[in-house]
């Protein structure tokens, strides 16, 4: 589990999905038992003494009305297939549950940025930029060879790593199947590498909650 501070206040929690029911549980030992609302993103938790929690529902995971569906729900193992890039370099699989059934790295050169100015300067941003682009257009091939042909069997796409680069490869027109499967949910991911692929697969099935302790003065 990761806890990370959240902007505006509270911080984000990441939780396996195998342990959401113990997290909900010791939430409710440290604040009482809460109410559960379903706003559109998930389950809302509201404690008697001020503190919330937001549990954000998984890419590809059905929304759940009440808290024992969405334990049960999030908990259900989900196809889901992961793509991650950034300048040239770009990882995909698809995840059965936990396990990556099938996957591949490529990583391109990419011309660094130069310190030098006037003409070169600009040779070298042309050349840098004409190698992402190749890089890119190699990484929409990929995924049409790996993704797409399970493209009818996902339940979600889940994105990491730079969104314009991911967007780039996406907008190929022979991707538009898995584009309609994208989540709104960006995996933040260094250079993408086989040991980043498998942790963007724990981090797309983690349930995301939003905590946020009470307020001084606001408990019963």
């Amino acid at each position: 589990m990761s806890s990370r501070p959240a902007a505006g206040g509270g911080r984000w929690v990441e939780v396996d999905p195998d342990r959401v029911a113990r997290w909900v549980a010791g939430f409710a030992d440290r604040h009482g038992p809460p109410t559960v609302s379903a706003p559109g993103y998930g389950l809302l938790l509201s404690a008697p003494d001020g503190a919330t929690a937001e549990l954000h529902t998984p890419p590809g995971t059905p929304v759940a009305a009440d808290l024992e569906t969405f334990v049960r729900e999030v908990g259900t193992p989900r196809r889901i297939a992961l793509l991650l890039a950034r300048k040239g370099a770009v990882a995909m699989g698809v995840a059965d549950g936990a396990q990556l059934s099938v996957h591949k790295v490529d990583t391109r050169y990419v011309q660094g940025r130069t310190a030098a100015g006037g003409w070169s300067q600009q040779r070298f941003a042309r050349r840098r930029d004409n190698q992402a682009k190749a890089a890119l257009a190699d990484a929409a091939d990929l995924a049409v060879r790996l993704l797409l042909p399970a493209a009818d069997r996902l339940d979600a796409l889940v994105a990491g790593g730079d969104r314009r680069a991911v967007d780039t490869v996406l907008a190929d027109r022979r991707l538009a199947p898995l584009a309609a499967l994208r989540a709104d949910r960006l995996l933040d991911v260094p250079e993408p590498r086989y040991a980043v692929l498998v942790a963007a697969v724990a981090a797309a099935r983690a349930v995301r909650v939003l905590v946020r302790e009470p307020r001084p003065g606001t408990s019963g």
